[in-house]
């Protein structure tokens, strides 16, 4: 069950968003102009699309759309890339705290279809 994922697909994020932490990476690139290939190249290792590409169980996905710390198309990169069966609920009026209690109901029907 992974709600408003953290860390996925970082160059996308780093120049949609100039919230923290991609903020950080543009600040951190902008003194290191020649690091950008090797810096991302980096990332990856830790890039949360990079895992998705390996899930096969189950999965419950959420975004919020209007969420600048994990921006939308982020999730869905993740999402997109998930081999296993899976399902997205979507908050189109949330920020980064989703669904809040109501994505706490999806996960326990999403639990009870998987037992």
């Amino acid at each position: 069950m992974i709600d408003v994922p953290f860390l996925t697909y970082f160059r996308r994020a780093t120049t949609i968003t100039d919230s923290y932490p991609y903020k950080e990476i543009g600040e951190f690139l902008s003194g290191q102009r020649l690091s950008e290939e090797r810096t991302f190249a980096t990332l990856d290792y830790f890039d949360g699309v990079n895992f998705a590409a390996r899930g096969t169980a189950p999965a419950l996905y959420s975004v919020a759309l209007m969420d600048d710390i994990c921006p939308p198309s982020t999730v869905f990169a993740a999402y997109n890339r998930w081999q296993g069966e899976k399902r997205i609920t979507v908050w189109p009026w949330n920020g980064h705290e989703g669904g809040g209690i109501l994505q706490k109901g999806e996960q326990l029907k999403f639990l009870a279809e998987h037992r």
